[in-house]
């Protein structure tokens, strides 16, 4: 039966405070990043003003309503990967990213953060707003898009880049055909491949003396054709408004600009009723920055996280005593029904039948299912190889591959092995990602990994008949778990886009709620999708 659960959890150990100090420390580590992003787009500030334009964070607080819930994406995006000084670096990949409410509706809202090198597209930028692309197509979101980009920088030109920046074109088509509209407010530039993404919208608004769209600009011209013309003859926003035809919209400036991108967006008729309100969990939010060890060697009942999540702390635990290290149970979170997959040890041929079973029942409900990672992989050994782990694992990732629901994960502890493939992991494609500040990801442990090496490197000397010099099989040895354990960052791993961003833990439950009220609208939503995405007349 379906109970409240008594938690057996103590926030007020030593080992307890010891975790939430850990948790608190990296939690401030990750607000002292994303504030590095806006405060390095925020220097641009002089400049903005002297053109009469508002910051591109300015831009999305006047495009969201007032007071509603906001969902940023990707917000480390490209951390470590522009510059690899920890100091140094930017995440964010120059845009700003998330699902909001406009005009009532809930939208997913796209801005390239101006302020940062004028906008130009960063590698992981691209990656970024591609990721954002296939949630708005995944979740039937109309897609907002604020543009002011100087393009691609072409002194760190990569011919890869511009291959795949295509993508970025194909997938407004794919939106538009879908029957998703893409609303373009054109605030700046759009040069060369640029321009195609208001070519590719739905609408456009452009801003009087700013905005500028044009396949080859003043100087690529003359160099290509000889020809001299200015920018508004080329591509300015009263040209495309009067004359193209590839605006709709003529505005005086940003504000105005956006002001029309909300009335476009009332116009829709996508508003959607709100679900009522669900009572909260009985245990405290607070207890999630302690209940995982910052080494992750620690056990914990995954029990606890679920019932510091759910509707009441009421859950109801499915085959409970049989693939005990597995845990499946059933619970609400803000009134929605759904399923829970995590883990309490690794992954074990009961475990592994148990989790398929659950998944097949939760598809045959309906119910989505949420995973809460905590996993070192699937269980290795004699017993287990020969009791048919290979097959039986692989029948459980065969059960996420085609799951007929949402799927949500959550990377709480850690994500080893092949243990990352049957929890959902990004191969998987969930609906959404999000990790935990300690969480870390990794084909297997730092020691464990180093280890291994160890002892195939000492097997192959010792059939030569070397003896190893221990000192250099150390450093090797701590060469190896450095290696592994900056990539396992949660830090580095979502600056990759491996994630949808790191979260507080105390945020998940709310996090949750938002992403399956927006599962949950996309169900309810009819579209009308066209053979093409709409063409601009």
């Amino acid at each position: 039966m379906t109970a409240v659960f008594t938690s057996r959890f103590n926030p007020g150990s030593a080992e307890s405070t010891q975790r939430r100090a850990a948790l608190q420390a990296r939690l401030h580590a990750l607000r002292a990043l994303e504030e590095r992003a806006a405060a390095a787009s925020a220097r641009s500030l002089p400049q903005f003003e002297k053109r009469g334009q508002l910051l591109p964070r300015q831009r999305v607080a006047l495009l969201l309503d007032a007071g509603a819930s906001w969902l940023p994406l990707c917000t480390l995006a490209g951390y470590l990967q522009d510059v690899k000084d920890p100091e140094k670096s930017v995440p964010g990949g120059g845009m700003v990213a998330g699902i909001g409410f406009v005009s009532g509706v809930r939208c997913m809202v796209v801005a390239s953060d101006s302020g940062i090198e004028a906008g130009a597209i960063q590698p992981m930028g691209l990656e970024k707003i591609l990721r954002v692309q296939e949630i708005a197509l995944q979740n039937r979101l109309p897609f907002i898009h604020l543009v002011e980009s100087a393009g691609a920088n072409l002194m760190r030109y990569r011919v890869e880049g511009f291959v795949h920046g295509g993508t970025l074109f194909r997938n407004l088509a794919r939106l538009s055909a879908a029957g998703i509209p893409v609303v373009t407010v054109q605030h700046g530039s759009g040069t060369a491949g640029g321009a195609y993404m208001p070519g590719l919208s739905d609408v456009v608004i452009m801003v009087q003396g700013r905005s500028r769209a044009f396949l080859a600009g003043p100087p690529l011209l003359m160099a290509a054709t000889g020809e001299i013309a200015t920018e508004e003859e080329l591509g300015g926003a009263e040209m495309h408004t009067a004359v193209s035809g590839l605006g709709e919209y003529l505005a005086q400036d940003d504000r105005e600009a956006i002001g029309l991108a909300r009335d476009v967006v009332a116009q829709l008729g996508w508003n959607m009723p709100r679900r009522p309100s669900a009572p909260g969990p009985t245990l405290p939010a607070d207890d999630l920055l302690s209940l995982m060890s910052a080494d992750l060697r620690q056990p914990v009942d995954m029990r606890e996280v679920i019932a510091r999540l759910v509707d009441g702390s009421e859950l109801l635990e499915f085959k409970a005593r049989y693939g005990m290290a597995t845990l499946c149970a059933q619970g609400r979170i803000g009134g929605h029904a759904v399923g829970f997959i995590s883990n309490n040890g690794p992954i074990d041929v009961a475990g592994a039948n148990k989790a398929t079973h659950f998944i097949q029942w939760m598809c045959q409900l309906g119910h989505p299912i949420i995973y809460l990672q905590n996993t070192t992989g699937y269980m290795v050994g004699k017993d287990s190889e020969q009791g048919g782990m290979i097959k039986h694992g692989s029948k459980m990732i065969q059960a996420v591959t085609n799951a007929t629901v949402p799927q949500i994960t959550i990377q709480c502890g850690a994500s080893f092995g092949a243990g990352n493939y049957g929890m959902c992991g990004r191969g998987y494609a969930p609906r959404f990602l999000f990790g935990w500040p300690g969480a870390k990801t990794a084909v297997m442990g730092g020691e464990q990994a180093a280890r291994t090496m160890q002892i195939v490197t000492e097997a192959a000397m010792a059939r030569k008949g070397i003896t190893p010099d221990p000192v250099e099989s150390q450093a090797q040895f701590d060469k190896i778990v450095a290696m592994f354990e900056a990539q396992a960052d949660a830090f580095y791993t979502s600056g990759l886009l491996l994630d949808d961003g790191v979260i507080d833990p105390r945020d998940t439950r709310a996090v949750l709620a938002f992403c399956l009220d927006t599962c949950a609208e996309a169900q309810a939503r009819t579209l009308r999708p066209l053979s093409f995405g709409v063409a601009r007349m």
